[in-house]
């Protein structure tokens, strides 16, 4: 399960000190924490950093945009305040915030993304597209928080790529 969690967070978080990692998650208790914070952050404004983030996939990936029936024909220009893209952005960040609120319950976590995988698989949707969102996540994480607690993101990032 700790690569199915690390491939929703956009990468492997390894801890630099010898810390116990949970095997479930593979995070250590000071990784757990750092992504809860930094989430935290994230979810003061989750319905405008879900849009942020799919229309920094669609800009950088616009074949993206057509794996999502509901949002194909939409100008690019009209995309961010369309509801629909509002409607998914929000979506897609509650299931993230259930994830992050459940990294300390491994049983129900390993539910969550166990059902997040099967509804990926019945659209067909690969590794390619989590990987692609996970590096644009850790940008937009990067420079939107940098005023606020850079040091948690960038700790957090700088721990996951020490790897």
């Amino acid at each position: 399960m700790g690569g199915m969690l690390s491939y929703l967070l956009g990468g492997t978080p390894v801890s630099t000190e010898r810390e116990e990692v949970d095997p479930s998650t593979g995070l250590s208790p000071k990784e757990r924490k750092l992504v809860e914070d930094a989430w935290k952050l994230v979810n003061q404004d989750a319905k405008g950093n879900g849009v942020a983030l799919f229309m920094a996939l669609f800009k950088a990936y616009p074949h993206y945009q057509k794996e999502f029936p509901s949002l194909a024909k939409i100008p690019l220009s009209e995309l961010a305040t369309s509801k629909k893209m509002i409607a998914h952005a929000n979506t897609v960040m509650y299931s993230l915030t259930s994830v992050i609120d459940n990294l300390s319950d491994p049983e129900c976590l390993q539910e969550m993304l166990h059902k997040i995988g099967e509804n990926h698989g019945r659209r067909k949707t690969g590794q390619q597209p989590f990987l692609v969102q996970g590096t644009i996540q850790e940008k937009l994480l990067s420079e939107g928080t940098r005023n606020k607690t850079g040091e948690t993101i960038a700790r957090m990032y700088s721990t996951r790529n020490a790897q």
